[in-house]
């Protein structure tokens, strides 16, 4: 089915059919209860309560086409303190009409609830993990394992495609960017996610190329979740330092929008970018080694070259402990504005010169 499904998804992004037809459509059985077609439902669905943390949801709209097309997860509030897309899939539940809808949208509207409502940046209130790094998750696991399983067997389990909506978090700027997976593991799933990354219109696209199983395993989050199950998976990051800007978030709904047209989910003309993005063939992280404060020499996007200066770390006495260079040529897509480090933090991400394909 899954192969089917892949065949027809990829037909479509490449302008060779749509995907509705007068074909008749089911209702559609999602946690619990069948959605009829051309209706949306709301469903809270439930995170147990754990040995030493409470019980939580996890809110989701449910939008079912009343004609035949793909299964497109969007999942939003993985963490907490990324305000634009949790703000842009509120937005986004008056710009989907499941009357005119081909598939079906299951929009996670905010995975990661108690994080939001704590403000809590990167991590878990309770357990202190970070839910992006901690799945397929557990059934018996700390809360943010028990989100991880939930998340992985009930909404990821029902993707055809998925998008996974980020922004900056807490003190992190970032420049816009899309990233797509690909290489070895994702090859089948390559051309379909290039193309939905392409039609969200981002300066910057990264091609993460997944070529061993312990790649995909390691501190596994919810696009590699996605991966592995072998669904074509896309990356949008827009805003930064937890800020509400409703610029990004307009931009965050623009990109949905423009993907379901593209997807031929939702009729309209697709928006084609004036220029093509700045491409990169992976990434790579200027770490610190030092804790204590750091100063960065820019917090924005921009071209660097191996051996240029990043920033500087000092003691809390004042003396320079140490200067973080570039580790290759490239472009800084993200990185903290400090002033905290500790030794091993990233201090920006680089995408490394080369074809995102």
């Amino acid at each position: 089915m899954r192969s089917r499904v892949l065949m027809l998804v990829m037909m479509v992004m490449a302008g060779a059919g749509t995907v509705g037809s007068a074909q008749g459509v089911a209702p559609f059985a999602f946690g619990g209860r069948d959605i009829a077609p051309g209706t949306r439902a709301e469903i809270d669905l439930p995170v147990s309560r754990g040995s030493s943390d409470p019980e939580t949801v996890i809110p989701v709209t449910v939008f079912h086409g009343a004609r035949p097309g793909p299964r497109l997860v969007i999942t939003a509030g993985v963490h907490g303190y990324e305000f634009p897309p949790i703000l842009a899939a509120q937005q986004l539940l008056t710009r989907i009409d499941p009357a005119q809808l081909a598939g079906t949208v299951i929009l996670v509207r905010l995975a990661h609830v108690l994080a939001f409502e704590h403000r809590t940046p990167f991590v878990n209130p309770f357990d202190r993990k970070n839910l992006n790094r901690v799945f397929p998750g557990r059934a018996d696991g700390t809360q943010s394992e028990r989100i991880a399983h939930v998340l992985s067997t009930q909404v990821i389990s029902r993707a055809d495609l998925h998008v996974e909506l980020h922004s900056g978090d807490g003190a992190e700027w970032l420049e816009p960017f899309v990233g797509f997976y690909g290489g070895t593991l994702a090859r089948r799933q390559e051309a379909a996610a290039r193309r939905m990354a392409l039609s969200f219109g981002l300066p910057n696209m990264v091609r993460y190329a997944m070529e061993s199983e312990e790649q995909i395993d390691t501190n596994r989050s919810l696009n590699r979740q996605a991966v592995s199950e072998g669904v074509p998976t896309i990356l949008v990051e827009i805003g930064e330092n937890g800020r509400r800007d409703e610029a990004f978030v307009t931009r965050i709904v623009d990109g949905v929008g423009n993907l379901l047209r593209a997807l031929d989910m939702q009729a309209g003309p697709v928006a084609m970018t004036a220029t093509s993005p700045r491409q990169y063939s992976s990434t790579a992280e200027a770490v610190a080694t030092t804790t204590g404060i750091f100063t960065p020499v820019a917090v924005q996007g921009r071209a660097v070259s191996r051996g240029d200066l990043i920033g500087t770390v000092t003691d809390y006495a004042g003396q320079v402990r140490e200067r973080i260079v570039s580790p290759v040529d490239g472009y800084v897509l993200y990185g903290i504005t400090g002033p905290p480090v500790r030794a091993g933090d990233a201090v920006v991400t680089i995408g490394v010169t080369g074809t995102a394909e």
